[in-house]
């Protein structure tokens, strides 16, 4: 096939001005080059396309492809992740990855969390602050835990993340508030383990390919997943492949929450467990990073000797067999 690849690049984005938070969500060139390597050692023509700006450039000169390899994040927006997915929609374009309402969907925490919550799959009570006026008429049991609502990559979330009392609630709201520009997520905190799962598939072809615990170091940002511990997991994180109990109590949330929210093809689902050793559902990630060696779901892959080639190759024949 002729794979278009679609990615927003950090450093283009730095060069422009942007910050390093600002951008902490985007790709390196070593992603896209291992991305286009492992496409072209699968028989497959790639051509590097770049960011949505690029790819409305080339579809207005007439370029098309038989399926673009989609990883955009996009820039503006709630729904910047629909936006390359909805343009190629558009001009019948296939791509792997989610649809745009999915992508919409997944990437507003207090959405998902409303959909999740309506079809069963365990997440923890939570209140979506849109304001300083609804800090009030937050009525959860603390401590608590509050993000913003549409950031990835652990973005907005610090050691202060996890809220002991009211003083705090406010304070940590507000400043949220104020620097990410968006409501804030507040959730009961769970003070049990947590994994992030591997799935490979759309509907009931979707499977589970591994589940990671994420344990965190005494030197790291203490209880919390937080952006210091993430840009720093090297040092900060320790991931093990958990006991098999484990893996199938999550493997059965996070399979039921992939299915219910209609997400395809690869992606990842993290979950917590509460104080009775459930699995909660916390997040969904239907654009996983790829870099090889430091995303999450290529580190599954890796502990569950599943080569990178191996992963595009599944992901590109989920992507054809639902497209037909």
């Amino acid at each position: 096939m002729h794979i278009g690849l679609t990615y927003d690049l950090r450093e283009d984005y730095l060069q422009m001005g942007y910050g390093e938070e600002e951008t902490a969500e985007f790709d390196r060139p070593d992603t896209i080059a291992a991305i286009e390597q492992a496409l072209l050692a699968l028989g497959h023509q790639c051509e590097r396309i770049g960011h949505i700006k690029a790819l409305i450039s080339r579809l207005a000169a007439g370029a098309r492809w038989d399926m673009v390899f989609n990883i955009c994040e996009g820039l503006h927006g709630i729904a910047r992740e629909a936006q390359v997915p909805a343009i190629l929609d558009a001009f019948e374009i296939p791509y792997t990855f989610s649809d745009p309402l999915v992508l919409a969907l997944t990437l507003h925490k207090g959405m998902t969390k409303h959909v999740i919550r309506d079809q069963g799959v365990p997440t923890p009570g939570f209140h979506v602050v849109h304001n300083e006026n609804e800090i009030d008429r937050v009525d959860l049991t603390f401590p608590l835990f509050a993000k913003p609502i549409a950031e990835g990559t652990s973005k907005g979330i610090t050691a202060r993340s996890k809220i002991t009392d009211r003083r705090e609630l406010a304070e940590v709201c507000r400043e949220l508030l104020a620097e990410f520009k968006q409501s804030v997520l507040v959730e009961r905190f769970l003070p049990g383990r947590e994994f992030t799962v591997g799935i490979v598939g759309t509907d009931d072809s979707a499977v589970v390919i591994g589940v990671m615990e994420v344990v965190l170091k005494e030197n790291a940002d203490a209880e919390v997943y937080s952006y210091k511990n993430k840009e720093n997991c090297e040092e900060l994180v320790l991931y093990r492949i958990p006991d098999a109990e484990a893996v199938a109590a999550c493997s059965d949330v996070a399979l039921r929450a992939w299915r219910g929210l209609g997400c395809r093809d690869a992606g990842r689902i993290d979950l917590r467990m509460d104080e009775r050793g459930v699995p909660n559902f916390m997040e969904v990630n239907p654009l996983a990073g790829l870099h090889p060696e430091h995303s999450d779901l290529p580190i599954i892959c890796t502990f569950m000797r599943i080569p990178y080639q191996e992963l595009i190759a599944r992901i590109i024949a989920s992507a054809a067999a639902r497209i037909g």
